[in-house]
């Protein structure tokens, strides 16, 4: 018998999520230390977390008890942060979990999901595991959104869901207040991604989310707090859709270390704020540097990454050679794009140094 028969539709013809090269796994192909490693293909806050989160994962005594299900001091901190209600708030492994269930709440299969590429690719992932059809409005050459596409798309597909990133993974491009004004206006539910809104300069619109029922605004801690490898991400529901995800929620799905970590970084915004500084500081070194480079057209960003286009050189063969000597990009297969991730100064010059001489 062919159990296959059994695995749902939907996941059966699913395209995986290819993860990229882990770097403990190239340092040992290589035969070098992990931190030789030039990992710039994550977009992760190259200068660590807060120390008052590290001291309070060095303090932690309840490691033998359940998380709280319901995050309720993480929460009441980021309620007090952000001005969103408390019960409009929720807490998960990421915001990747919070996109999955977002997905799980709103779509049935064959649901129509809008997303604008190049964007990030767990949107449609998400959509399509449910069994939603996902249809995609290719942005304008400079990256900004289509906007009269996107409302000729939804009037003809009638969507349940946008998915927005702002600034957007991988372009670095933000959406302007009156763009998403207009994105609010259709009739679906718009989710906006504000994983790298601290590198922006700009302000976040999650309170945006209380005073609209049709849009839902997410952020996490692994950027701008250095806390990817505990996995802590929040976001800002309107309240017709709050009791209803509280159903679908695993209850321990945010650890008591990320739980405690998150609110002991809350405490340290001195910190964070020195971060910002230089990681933004880096960005613009980093931009000006690749500038140079006659082989890669680098885009303007406020994200804590660069995109560049990859001209008159394979950039398979580039991706092998600077692999070879120990550096990680984001390659995007079947485009010439790149995303490098801001590293440290010596990083750079590291970086730099090899695309100079390959």
């Amino acid at each position: 018998m062919d159990y296959t028969a059994f695995v749902r539709p939907a996941i059966a013809g699913l395209a995986p999520y290819t993860p990229m090269t882990y770097y403990e796994t190239l340092a040992r192909r290589l035969g070098r230390m992990p931190e030789e490693i030039v990992k710039l293909d994550a977009n992760e806050n190259p200068f660590g977390p807060s120390p008052a989160a590290l001291e309070a994962l060095a303090s932690l005594r309840t490691l033998h008890r359940y998380p709280d299900p319901r995050t309720r001091a993480l929460r009441q901190a980021l309620a007090e942060r952000t001005g969103v209600p408390l019960d409009q708030l929720f807490v998960g492994a990421g915001s990747d979990e919070l996109l999955a269930l977002t997905a799980r709440l709103l779509l049935d299969p064959g649901d129509v999901v809008v997303v604008a590429p190049p964007t990030f690719s767990m949107y449609a992932f998400n959509a399509e595991l449910q069994g939603a059809r996902v249809v995609s409005v290719p942005r304008r050459p400079d990256f900004s959104l289509d906007l009269e596409a996107l409302e000729a798309t939804v009037a003809r597909e009638s969507p349940k869901i946008l998915f927005a990133c702002s600034p957007n993974n991988p372009t670095g491009n933000l959406i302007s207040d009156a763009d998403l004004e207009r994105l609010s206006a259709l009739p679906l539910f718009v989710v906006l991604d504000e994983a790298y809104v601290e590198f922006s300069g700009t302000r976040s619109r999650i309170q945006w989310a209380v005073e609209r029922e049709n849009l839902i605004v997410l952020r996490t801690f692994s950027k701008w707090a250095a806390l990817a490898g505990l996995r802590v991400g929040y976001g800002a529901f309107p309240s017709a859709l709050a009791p209803h995800l509280w159903k679908i929620k695993e209850p321990y799905t945010v650890s008591v270390a990320a739980q405690a970590a998150a609110l002991a970084t809350l405490q340290d915004p001195e910190y964070l704020s020195t971060c910002y500084e230089r990681i933004i500081a880096e960005r613009k070194r980093l931009l000006a540097l690749l500038e140079r480079l006659p082989y890669l057209h680098p885009y303007p960003s406020w994200a804590n990454f660069v995109l560049v286009r990859v001209v008159e050189r394979d950039p398979v063969a580039l991706r092998e050679a600077l692999e070879a000597e120990g550096i990680l990009l984001r390659f995007y297969e079947g485009q010439r794009l790149v995303r490098i991730g801001v590293g440290r100064p010596e990083q750079t010059d590291a970086l730099m140094e090899v695309l100079w001489r390959i």
